[in-house]
């Protein structure tokens, strides 16, 4: 799937729907559309009667008290239920982009554009969305709607995150990964955006982390953590042996060094924190998948379809 070409087409988050959708129809276009049907309805409100509607919602027992006709308005209630999280401390607006790079080349600008990506899919399935942003406090919660209005919303404060990055916010993914879970009480698919850099993760209790995850499972919730990097410079390393100055995003902390001198040891160490965290994910039966901010969303879409289709 070429989706570089279209992503050119447009420029900046101001056009993210857009981008989004036509990241999405490059993805689906030739696949079978899945059918709409099979959809239950959940009284959501009385409206009053207009001459000419269909009478086949008219709450006659209201009528009887009231005199007055009535309606009932119904809410679909939906195929999925998808709620999607996004940490957002300062390490997530890594790498910083030069004036001619497309805002989807760091990790919230691919987190925030994967998002749009999914929620344009998920409202094609006429799937309900919700959305929680948290750093070093618990930011934004939207509970899982349908509605047009709802994904609006949602897309707004997808462009606030890039518009207003802000600066020395730290991670604490495990209490509001807790906060979330006890907001959730329907069961839902739950997909996390993070860069799984986080205190917990430096002293060992990793094992902290992984109970706050264990915890958005109960209910038969899904869980699907998207673990979001640069590859080049995360993984790889790639710094040209030049005297570097490396300063921790999230507390300030500088150090400064020759990366060649660190290069084997970082890299050694970080594909043994991956391979740790693949690992217990899968005994926990928690989807992990890692994502690199150079990558196209392909690998996005595919595991969201493929989640979907084990959640019924």
């Amino acid at each position: 799937m070429k989706i570089e070409a279209q992503k050119e087409l447009v420029s900046g988050f101001k056009h993210l729907e857009l981008l989004a959708n036509q990241v999405v129809e490059g993805f689906i276009s030739g696949m079978h559309k899945s059918p709409f049907h099979g959809f239950s309805a959940e009284f959501a409100e009385h409206k009053v009667y207009n001459t000419g509607e269909s009478t086949k919602h008219i709450d006659w027992k209201l009528f009887a008290k009231t005199d007055r006709l009535y309606t009932k308005r119904f809410e679909e209630e939906t195929n999925l239920r998808c709620h999607l999280i996004i940490d957002n401390s300062s390490s997530m607006h890594y790498p910083k982009l030069k004036a001619t790079e497309p805002f989807y080349h760091n990790k919230i600008g691919f987190s925030v554009l994967a998002s749009a990506v999914l929620m344009n899919l998920l409202k094609k399935q006429r799937d309900a969305v919700g959305l929680s942003v948290y750093s070093d406090t618990y930011e934004y919660y939207a509970p899982e709607k349908g509605s047009d209005r709802h994904h609006r919303m949602i897309l707004n404060k997808l462009e606030d995150l890039l518009e207003n990055p802000k600066q020395s916010k730290s991670t604490d993914t495990v209490t509001y990964l807790h906060q979330i879970a006890e907001k959730m009480h329907r069961r839902s698919m739950i997909i996390l955006f993070t860069d799984m850099f986080d205190p917990t993760a430096n002293d060992g209790q990793t094992e902290r982390l992984f109970n706050a995850l264990q915890h958005l499972k109960h209910d038969k919730h899904r869980v699907v953590v998207f673990h979001v990097i640069d590859k080049q410079t995360e993984i790889n390393f790639n710094f040209d042996n030049a005297p570097r100055k490396f300063i921790d995003l999230e507390t300030g902390e500088q150090i400064n060094i020759f990366a060649d001198s660190i290069k084997d040891a970082y890299e050694e160490k970080v594909a043994a924190y991956f391979k740790s965290l693949a690992l217990t994910c899968a005994q926990n039966k928690i989807k992990y998948v890692p994502v690199a901010v150079e990558e196209s969303f392909e690998k996005i879409l595919t595991t969201y379809l493929v989640e979907k289709q084990m959640f019924g």
